[in-house]
This record gives C-alpha cells, structure tokens and sequence, in this order.
C-alpha cells in the first residue's frame, strides 16, 4: 500500500509576482511596439499574451502527470523561461521586417506579421504554463475548491497590481529600461517556488538572473523602430541628431535638429506665401511627426506665415478674440494666436512631458511660448478641461494633432479619438460665446475623408441642438494640404461670408461650402478633377444624406462617444475596387489600421485552433469524457462563454473610463487593476458559495446592463471633477461588477475538477482560445456597433453560462453522492 504525498502549499506569492510579471510585460508590449511600429500593434500584443495562456492549458492537458509529479520545479522552469525569452523575443521581433503598408502587395508581409505574432507569444505560454501547473498541482487536492480559488485570487491580483506598478514605472524610466523589470520578476517568481523544495535550485536561479542581466546592453535595450517612421527617415540625413527626448506613459517624445535639411513644418501654408517658418527643429511622439518647435526669441515677426495658413481663417472674423487652444503641443497655434491679435489665450495639452521639453529642454530655443504675456498654460484633457471651465470663448481651435503621413495610411484608425464626436462638438458650442467660433484643421487626403466626416458630424450636432437650418453656421475652405472647417454659434452673417471668400482668394485656397454657395466658386485654386468636398457638403446637407453616406467610399458618418473611432473610414463595399488598385502600380487609399486587425483576428483564430482546439482534441482527453459525458458540451461552452463574456465587458469599459478620465495611460492602469484586484477578492470569495450558485452571473447581467444604460450619461455629467475624484469614482463603479466577474472561472473550474480533474487544463485552454478571438473580435465590434452592444453581447454569454454551470454541478454531486454509495 502506498502512502499518496500530501501536496505542498500553493506559492501564492510566486504566482502573484509571476502574474505581475506577465500583465506588466502585456502592458509594456503595447508601449514598445508602439515605439518600434504603430498603435494597431497593442490588439496583437495582447492576442498574442492571450494565445500564450490558451496554448499553455494545452501543453498541461498533454503532459499532465509529468509536469504535477515534478511541480514546483515545473513551474520554476516555467517561470525561469518566461524571464529569458520576455527580452529575447521582444528583441527579435522587432527586427523583423514588416510595413503594413506593403501588404497590398508583398504576400511576405503577411508571413512577417505571423513571425512577429509567434514570437510575442512565447513569454506569455511559459508564463501561463507555470500558472497552469500550479491550478492542476492542486486541482486533486481535498480542499480543492479553497485552494483553486486562493491560487486564482493571488493570479488575478497580481496581475492587477502588475499593471499599475508598469504604470508607475513608466513615469520614472524609458520603456526600454522597464523591459529589463520583466526577467527579475520572472527570475523572482521561480526562485520563490523553488525555495521550500530545494534551496540549491532557487540559488541556482538567482545566479541564472544575474547572469541574464549581465547580458543586457547597458543602459537600455536598443529600440529599433521601424525604418518607414518618421523618426527613422528623419536621422538618416546627415548631421541630424536627437537633441532632447522625454519618456512617460503617455509616449516617447522627442526633438531632433537638422542643420543640413533643415525642418520647415506649416500644415495648409498658401502657396502664395512668400515667407516660410523660422529655424525649426522636429518634433515626434512614438517615432511619429507631432510637429515642431520654432525658434522664438519674443519677436513675433518672424512668424508672419502663420497669417497665410487655413487655420488662421477664424482670426479673419473675429477681434481680439478670447481663443482656446485644445491640443496644444509645441504652441505653434499659441504662436498663431499672439500673431493674428488675439487677446487671451488658454493653451490645453494632455502631455506634461511634452510640455516640460519646450518649456525647460529647448527653453533657449523655443522661446518658452506658454510663458508669454496673455497665455496660460493648462495641462489636462481637452475634453474634462471643456466641461470643467466656465469661460465663454470667441475661439475654440482644435489643433491638427496627427501626422500627414500616419493619417493618410490609416494607421491611426483603430485609435478612439473624443475629440471630434458629435457630443465633443456640442460641448465645446457650449462653451462658446454669442457669435464665437468652434475651427477644426484636418489633413487633406484624396479622395476626401477626415474633413468630411468632421462636417458630417458638425451637421448631427447642430440638428441635435435644434437648429433648423444648420448649414447657416458651417464654413469650410481647404487648401493644397489642409481644410479647415468653422462652425459658429449663430448663423454667419452676410458680411463673414463675404470676408471668408475674401480670405480664400487672397491665399488662393478654395471655399468648399458657406451658405449660399455656387459650383462655380469652388475648385478655382487647388483644382481636383471632382471637387467631392463641394458635392459632399452640399449632400451632407440635404435631404438625401443617407443615401450618400451609404454610398460614399469611405465611412463618414458621424462618430459618437459610443463609437468614437472618427479615423476609422474603411467599408467592406470598396474593399474590391480598392484592391484591384493594387495591380496598377497605386497605393489603395485603405486605411490599414482595420484590415491589419482583421489579419490578426484571422491568424489569431488560425493559431488559436491549431494550438489549442487541435492538440486538445488528439490529446486523449475522450476518456475523461467518457467518464462524465454529460461534460461533453457543457465545459467547452460553459468556459468559452466566459473566455467572450470577461472580454466583451472589459474592453467596453477601457474605452468609456479613457474618455472619463482623459489619461489614456491613468485610464488603462486604474481599469485593469480595478477589474483585475477586485475579480481577485471575487475569486477569493467563490470558495465560500454553494455548488450550482446562480446569483454572480445574475449580478453580472445586472451590473452590466445598468453599467450599458447609465455609464454614458453618468461620466458626462461629472467630467468636470477633479481627477483624484475621478480615480475614486472609476473604481467604485467598477468593483461591484468586477467583483461579482471573478466567481464564475474558479466555480467553473472547482465544478470541473470534482468530475474530472484532468479536464482543468482543457477548461483553461478553452477559456484561453476565446479571450484570443475576444480581444480582437470586441474591438471590431465596437467599431461597428458600438461599446454599449458590445456590452449588451456579454450580458448573453454569462446569461449563458449561467444556464450550464448548475446543469455541471449538479451532474458531479450525483457522481460524487453515487461513490459515496458505493
């Protein structure tokens, strides 16, 4: 007779730094490849994190035995692999070619996006195989049901707490340098398991890290962006050279000077001009263009070409005007302002950062131009900055903040922008004076898109405002590079009409519509073959508009704060003819954020399947079936309904608590550790609940449809509280729900372990492969339909899951009651 080995103590502590690790490295991922590539990268960083933890229940279902007959020194291994292969792949990865600009017509594209996809998924497979092992070391335990929940807490917490400790350590080192915390916790997490079976090993691991650290360049890893950015392009001309640089959460920024081609940046300067800008020096944000400083020593002169710029067409209407800057950045259009006469001016920029490079790094360059007289400086979120203020400008300038060449492309399509929704518009209306002025600059791009979609919804928001007649308040004029589009608060009179042609024929740009307008006074300047600006604007207005939206090649109508993705113009209608374009030698005009997605969606569905759903079911696992049959359909749905329900609720509300707290990066860490802790104290309180318990997916329903329904209207009206307010607020609306999101899994997975223990794993991969298609699949969906819908789909998958989950738990009381009889 043999003596069965009673099971060590769960290392909560190694699985809670283990899962820190991982989550943090989830994040940072997003941060780095938005350095090295483009935004769209974050949805495959964190396919791929989710693919990692899918294929690893896999790889636990087929080498079970082995792998808990040799725990923990399985999970050290994991873990020890994690820490090394966290730096090694991200290292590769990034050198691997890949321009989503070429996959219209280079087929190899498609096999380096697959490259890079693969190689992010290594670290998070050896991550969640380690966490596998421990769920499945203990799943056979007496005080299974206790003990799953307590692993599942410290998993669930320490990724919460990962997130906000990257968040944290952005603010103080480049992520470059952050990516070298990674292996140490990782290194950290195997030693703390290894410990209490052997301490020779866990030395061994420490020696190991020391090692792996030594290894690494000094002072950081070198970044290698990608050579179609614009940083890229700019310093390989001679003599060029980075002369400033700051890091945040919120991007890498920096300044670059070019004495032999020097930089000459004035977005929609006329043609007719006979000045250019002064001395410049670039400026990038993530290796993109965000403009540039200018050399400013108080004389103003120099800045005569401001004057001849289709942004400074407002100025033309106006006196001394009151003006609010949103989007401030390195204070071109604060420059413009002091120009063309405008008395006070209140510059708003998300980006300490940015700021603190203008205003102290190239002090002696720029002039320090938010220190001027007449100019304050507010560092905040254009839209909380609105509905905090209670001043009436003349002015409100929303300033051209993307670059040219990403915003032609499309790369910036899957990225929510809130400040030109429909409800943006009407709350800066709100803030204007009698008669004041609401001007927006867009990029021309051809055939026309942004600043049609912003005139489209400028139209919403006036007819949402009760005007009868809104084409009364609209102007807009564009250049060879620009459009500006105005909209008043009041109707333009006869006399501002008059002055705005004026205006446009002095800089030979072209009026695209003012009330009133004839074919014959449009495209005289820049001459397009089909004027679309001219007959968009017209159909825009009239009572066909519909109609002409649907059949209009690109996306324009209006974006909302429940969808706000106004760079998001692509139509599965053109796909076709866009496509064969591609035959002639031409670049589609596609926006290649959105079909990238789709590819990744696509190959994420592909893997997925053939590591997890195939080797599952070749892995013998029809025994374990066998044995309970009743579990056949029950656990795949039961946890795949999950895996889409956690995502499709999670994703939602990253988006809304973005535009509430205005902080892209306070919004992402406050969010995913307020789901990520509280689901954790959830999943810590499941072990208490009855078999077959129904009231957390009722709370979850609940929670959630309210969350649907009154979130929207709720976040409006308090976005004027200060942002420590905010923070508390956004937890304390999250908790309930992310409380009650953590019971279903471990009930979930005690259920399944009472039956059939070696099904844990094969539950954990299930759940793993639809977080992979969530991920991606919610993003798409919120683009089409909206984040309230989204949230609304989730509501089914845990009504779902509620509806199978006592059907399991009942099934395996009866065969536990029956071996009790026997």
């Amino acid at each position: 007779m043999t003596t069965r080995r009673p099971a060590p103590s769960p290392p909560l502590l190694a699985v809670g730094v283990l899962s820190a690790a991982a989550l943090a490295l989830e994040v940072l991922l997003l941060r780095l490849f938005a350095i090295v590539q483009w935004y769209h990268f974050a949805y495959l960083a964190i396919s791929a994190a989710l693919l990692g933890i899918g294929a690893a229940g896999t790889a636990v279902t087929l080498a079970r035995r082995r792998l808990v007959a040799w725990f923990p020194y399985s999970f050290a291994a994991a873990a020890a692999a994690f820490a090394v292969t966290a730096v090694l792949c991200f290292a590769v990865a990034q050198r691997v070619p890949f321009n989503a600009l070429e996959i219209a017509w280079n087929a190899t594209q498609f096999l380096g996006l697959g490259a890079i996809y693969l190689l992010l998924f290594v670290p998070f497979f050896f991550a969640a195989t380690a966490l596998c092992v421990a769920y499945s070391a203990f799943a056979e335990h007496p005080a299974r049901a206790g003990l799953v929940a307590r692993l599942y807490g410290a998993d669930i917490l320490g990724a919460g707490l990962g997130s906000l400790g990257l968040l944290a350590l952005l603010f103080v080192l480049h992520p470059a340098d952050a990516l070298c915390v990674i292996p140490v916790l990782g290194f950290a997490a195997a030693t703390l398991a290894a410990w209490p079976a052997s301490r020779r090993a866990a030395a061994s691991l420490v020696v190991g890290a020391f090692a792996l650290l030594a290894l690494l360049p000094a002072p950081r890893i070198e970044l290698v962006p990608s050579e179609y950015k614009d940083l890229r392009q700019a310093l390989r001309v001679k003599g060029a050279r980075i002369v400033a640089e700051r890091s945040s959460p919120l991007g890498v920024v920096t300044a670059v000077e070019s004495p032999l081609a020097p930089v000459r940046y004035a977005p929609g300067l006329s043609l007719n001009a006979v000045n250019g800008p002064p001395e410049q020096m670039g400026l990038f944000i993530d290796g993109q263009t965000a403009g540039a400083v200018s050399r400013f020593d108080g004389d103003l002169g120099p800045f005569a070409h401001l004057k001849e710029m289709t942004s400074a067409l407002p100025y033309r209407l106006l006196v001394r005007p009151r003006v609010l800057v949103l989007g401030a950045s390195a204070g071109g259009d604060v420059l413009q302002a002091r120009v063309l006469g405008a008395g006070e001016v209140d510059a708003v920029e998300l980006d300490a950062q940015l700021v603190a490079l203008v205003q102290e790094d190239l002090a002696a360059f720029s002039g320090r131009p938010f220190s001027a007289p007449g100019v304050r400086l507010h560092v905040a979120e254009a839209r909380g900055f609105v509905a905090a203020s209670e001043t009436r400008y003349d002015l409100i300038q929303v300033a051209l903040l993307d670059a040219f060449g990403s915003g032609a492309a499309g790369l910036g399509s899957l990225a929510e922008s809130h400040l030109y929704t429909v409800e943006a518009i009407d709350a800066y209306l709100g803030r204007l004076a009698p008669g004041g002025l609401l001007a927006v600059t867009r990029w021309v791009s051809l055939p026309p898109r942004d600043a049609l979609r912003l005139f489209s919804s400028a139209v919403a928001t006036l007819e949402r405002r009760g005007i009868s007649a809104p084409g009364e308040s609209l102007a807009m004029i564009r250049g060879w590079s620009t459009a500006t589009v105005l909209v008043k608060n009041g109707a333009f009179a006869a006399r501002e009409i008059a002055a705005i042609r004026a205006f446009a024929d002095e800089h030979s740009f072209d009026v695209a519509y003012v009330a009133g307008i004839a074919a014959a006074e449009a495209n005289r300047h820049n001459v397009l073959e089909r004027d679309d600006f001219f007959l968009a604007a017209q159909a825009l207005l009239g009572a066909d508009r519909a109609a002409f939206i649907d059949d209009y090649k690109f996306d324009l109508s209006p974006t909302t704060d429940d969808r706000p993705y106004f760079f998001h113009f692509f139509k599965w209608s053109s796909f076709r003819e866009f496509w064969r374009m591609r035959t002639q030698g031409v670049l589609p005009p596609l926006d290649w954020g959105y079909p990238v997605l789709v590819l990744a969606f696509a190959q994420a569905t592909l893997a997925s399947a053939f590591l997890i759903l195939l080797p599952l079911t070749l892995a013998g696992t029809r025994r374990a079936f066998a044995a309970a049959p009743a579990l056949r359909c029950r656990v795949p749905v039961y946890f795949f309904a999950l895996g889409l329900g956690f995502m499709t609720v999670e994703i939602p509300f990253l988006q809304r608590f973005t535009f509430f707290l205005g902080h892209p990066a306070t919004a992402a860490a406050v969010v995913l550790a307020a789901f990520l802790v509280f689901a954790g104290f959830g999943a810590r309180f499941s072990a208490r609940l009855a078999s077959g318990t129904r009231w957390p997916f009722v709370a979850i329903c609940a929670f959630a449809l309210a969350s649907a329904a009154l979130l929207p209207p709720l976040l409006a009206a308090l976005m004027s509280l200060a942002q420590a307010w905010k923070i508390l607020l956004t937890v304390l609306l999250i908790a309930p729900l992310a409380f009650c999101l953590g019971m279903p899994f471990p009930l979930g997975l005690a259920a399944v372990a009472a039956r059939a223990a070696p099904l844990v794993p094969w539950a954990w991969g299930i759940n793993g492969f639809a977080s992979v298609v969530a991920v991606l699949l919610a993003t798409l969906l919120a683009i089409h339909i909206g984040q309230s819908a989204v949230i609304c789909l989730a509501v089914g998958l845990y009504a779902l899951a509620a509806s199978v989950l006592p059907s399991m738990d009942a099934h395996a009381a009866s065969v536990e009651g029956g071996r009790r009889r026997d």
